[in-house]
């Protein structure tokens, strides 16, 4: 289980509930002290890196991931880069340093996971917070990659006729989609075709009059297509729903303000560990939204790849 999961006990309340106007304006709320504690006088402890590589059996692609992690206390905020995109200093750069001035970092990886580790440290994921926690079964990569993949479809609200832009491809989302007889259109930066053969388009923000919802990674934190994602979503009424390795303790401040529900994955993450593990949901039904207000009731029917098994 995540560090970050039990990380409340002694932890200052949230000052301020209300969704921000833009991933600036919550950045500013936090350097200001209106989310908590004063960033200025929280250190990072620990500041690290987790790469992978996988290959499954049955599988045509292999995938490559790497994370930029930062623990503050008991709690760990993390965003997702292309492997070798961090500079040689950026780790150690961010050991030691408050988090405010990590806020301001030149590095958008370092800024997001910076965040993030704040926000997990004043509002660790929690029923008490708006969390409604969901288990996954130990087992082998693939199976739990499967088990969470079903997790975040189930947050769309929408028809099988009714196509979803799937932002950050990850081959077990689009299974339990096709599964569903939902069509989709996957998008990634890295471009190619899926494991059925389906091109994968490069510009997300070019299909959105396509689609009738979206789902996308946490990496549009770090990508920079977050907001345009968001303020699509909330000038239209479409469906954004979020997995969320990146940005766990972010994205769930946005439901209410464009997002629609978050299904959070804090570190340590599914494929680390072949153990039972747990991911938390946020939205409509899933918590009882104490800390962030809801997105759009239930029953309303309208890159860069991050865990992509």
């Amino acid at each position: 289980m995540s560090a970050a999961v039990g990380a409340g006990a002694a932890v200052t309340a949230v000052r301020d509930t209300t969704a921000p106007a833009s991933y600036d304006d919550l950045v500013s709320r936090a350097l200001a002290c209106r989310l908590g504690p004063d960033p200025r006088t929280l250190r990072i402890a620990v500041a690290f890196t987790t790469s992978q590589v996988v290959r499954h059996d049955g599988r045509r692609g292999g995938y490559r991931n790497e994370v930029l992690s930062l623990r503050l206390d008991r709690a760990v905020g993390s965003c997702a880069v292309e492997p070798g995109a961090l500079s040689e200093g950026a780790v150690d750069d961010c050991v030691g340093a408050d988090v405010a001035r990590l806020l301001e970092h030149p590095l958008t990886p370092v800024r997001v996971a910076a965040l993030d580790a704040y926000l997990t440290h004043v509002t660790p994921h929690t029923p008490e917070n708006g969390a409604l926690p969901h288990p996954l079964p130990a087992g082998s990569s693939l199976e739990k990659s499967r088990a969470r993949a079903k997790a975040v479809v189930e947050l769309l609200d929408v028809r099988p006729e009714q196509t979803v832009l799937v932002v950050g491809v990850v081959n077990s989302l689009l299974e339990a989609l096709r599964s569903r007889g939902v069509p989709y259109i996957p998008c990634d930066l890295k471009g190619g075709r899926t494991e059925w053969g389906e091109p994968i388009v490069t510009d997300a923000l070019a299909e959105l009059d396509r689609c009738d919802a979206v789902l996308a990674s946490g990496m549009t934190l770090g990508n920079g297509s977050f907001e345009p994602l968001r303020e699509h979503a909330l000038r239209v009424g479409k469906q954004l729903v979020m997995f969320a390795q990146t940005g766990s303790a972010v994205l769930p401040r946005f439901i209410g303000a464009g997002v629609s529900a978050v299904c959070a994955e804090p570190y340590p993450f599914f494929w680390l560990d072949g153990g039972p593990g747990v991911i938390h949901r946020y939205g409509p039904g899933h918590g009882n939204g104490r800390g962030h207000r809801s997105g759009r009731p239930s029953g309303h029917r309208d890159g860069c790849t991050e865990a992509a098994l």
